[in-house]
C-alpha cells in the first residue's frame, strides 16, 4: 500500500463531494434537524396536565386540597365543574386529562371512623400520561392525607413522631430526571450511526453506475487503497457532524458533559469508521445508489432506534427482538472491552454523558453501603 495512491484517491472523493454541494448539506443539516425534533418536540416529561375539579362540599378542608394541587407543577387547573356531567364532557372533549371529584360531606367525614373518599377519573387514551397523573395525584392525597393524621394528633396532645421508615430517592445520572437528557444524547449516536453508513453507501455504488469502476479496477490502486481514500474524507465530515451534535446538546439542550472530551471523541472517531465501513460493503454489495441509500438507511436508523434501548427498553421486547439486541450489545462490549480496561487502568475518567434509564434509589442489599448512600443524598 503506497499513501501517495490513497492521498489522489481522497483527493478525488473530495472533488466528487464539491460537485455534489446540495447532498453535503444535507448531510450536515440531518443531524440538525432531528436533534431539534428529539429534543424539543419528543419530550417524556409529564408536567402541567389539566386537570378538573368538581367540589361537592366546598368547605375549607376541600379546598385546602384541592390548593395542594394547585400548588404543584404537575397539575394546571383548567375547570372548575358545577356537576359532574359538566366533568364527564370535560374529559370527553379532551380539555382535561384528569378530574378530581371532592363528594358531599368531605370535610364531615375527614374524622369519621371510616373516613372518605375522594375520586379521580382519568383519560387512559394516552395511557403513559393516565399512568403518571395517577401516580401523582395519590401522591399528593396521601401526603395530605398523612398532614392530615399529623395535625389531629397534636390537637389529642400526642407527639406527632416521624415515621420508622422514610423515603429518601437519590437519582443518578439524570438528577432532575429530564428526558431531553435521555434522548439528545442517544439522538447524537444514532444520528453518527445513519449519517455515516448514508455517507458512504453511495461511494461504491456511484462508480459502478458510471462506469468509472472499470477504469479504477485498470489502475494500480489497490482494493484497500481505495477503500482507505473514501473513508478519509466522510471520516472528517462524520466528525464534523459529531462535533456539531455535541456541541448543540451541551450549549442548546444543556445537557450536561463530564468525563474526558478527548476520549469521547476518540472512542467517536472508532464508531464513525465503522458505519462508514459498512456504507461502503453496502455500496459494494448494491451497485445502485437507490438501493443501497435504502439499504443503509434500514440497516442503521431502525436498530439504532428501535434495538439499542434508546426508545423502548430491551428487557420489554419479544424474545426474538431481545436476543437481537442483546447478542449486538454482546458484540459491541466485546470488542470494546480491551480498550476500555487499559484506559479505566490508566486512571483516565470515562464519559457520563447520557443518563441510562434505570433509576438508583439506593442498595437495600448491601447493608455496608446503607449509610453512604443516605447521608450523601441529605448532602
Amino acid at each position: 500500500m503506497k499513501w501517495r495512491r490513497v492521498a489522489a484517491m481522497t483527493w478525488k472523493e473530495v472533488i466528487q463531494i464539491r460537485r455534489d454541494p446540495l447532498s453535503l448539506l444535507v448531510i450536515l443539516a440531518m443531524p440538525l434537524v432531528q436533534l431539534f425534533i428529539f429534543g424539543y418536540a419528543v419530550n417524556l416529561d409529564v408536567k402541567h396536565v389539566p386537570l378538573c375539579v368538581y367540589d361537592q362540599d366546598a368547605t375549607q378542608d376541600s379546598q385546602s386540597l384541592l390548593k395542594h394541587f394547585q400548588a404543584t407543577e404537575y397539575f394546571r387547573i383548567t375547570r372548575v365543574s358545577p356537576n359532574y356531567a359538566d366533568v364527564i364532557q370535560h374529559i370527553n372533549d379532551g380539555a382535561c386529562s384528569v378530574a378530581v371529584v371532592l363528594p358531599a360531606r368531605f370535610a364531615q367525614n375527614l374524622h369519621a371512623p371510616g373516613g372518605t373518599q375522594v375520586q379521580v377519573l382519568l383519560d387512559a387514551s394516552d395511557s403513559n400520561t393516565a399512568s403518571i397523573g395517577m401516580a401523582y395525584a395519590q401522591a399528593i392525597i396521601q401526603g395530605y392525607a398523612s398532614q392530615l393524621q399529623i395535625n389531629w394528633l397534636r390537637a389529642q396532645g400526642f407527639a406527632a413522631n416521624a415515621p420508622v421508615v422514610t423515603f429518601q430517592p437519590r437519582t443518578w445520572y439524570n438528577e432532575n430526571l429530564e428526558s431531553m437528557a435521555v434522548f439528545v444524547p442517544g439522538v447524537v449516536a444514532a444520528v453518527m450511526a445513519v449519517v455515516g453508513a448514508f455517507l458512504t453507501s453511495l461511494t461504491i455504488a456511484r462508480e459502478w453506475e458510471r462506469g468509472t469502476m472499470e477504469q479504477l479496477i485498470s489502475t494500480p490502486v489497490t482494493a484497500l487503497e481505495v477503500m482507505l481514500g473514501k473513508l478519509l474524507p466522510y471520516s472528517l465530515i462524520g466528525l464534523a457532524n459529531m462535533v456539531i451534535a455535541v456541541l448543540m446538546a451541551v450549549f442548546l439542550f444543556h445537557v450536561p458533559l463530564r468525563g474526558s472530551v478527548p476520549l469521547l471523541f476518540t472512542v467517536g472517531g472508532v464508531f464513525v469508521v465503522g458505519t462508514l465501513a459498512q456504507g461502503i460493503l453496502i455500496s459494494a454489495l448494491a451497485r445502485q445508489q437507490l438501493l443501497a441509500s435504502q439499504l443503509a438507511m434500514i440497516s442503521t436508523f431502525l436498530p439504532a432506534f428501535l434495538l439499542s434501548g434508546f426508545a423502548f427498553a430491551i428487557a420489554n421486547m419479544p424474545p426474538v427482538a431481545d436476543a437481537v439486541a442483546k447478542g449486538d450489545r454482546a458484540a459491541m462490549e466485546q470488542l470494546l472491552s480491551a480498550p476500555l480496561a487499559a484506559i479505566k487502568a490508566q486512571g483516565i475518567p470515562l464519559i457520563s454523558f447520557h443518563a441510562p434509564p434505570a433509576t438508583n434509589f439506593y442498595r437495600a442489599h448491601d447493608p455496608k453501603h446503607f449509610g453512604e448512600d443516605i447521608s450523601a443524598s441529605s448532602a
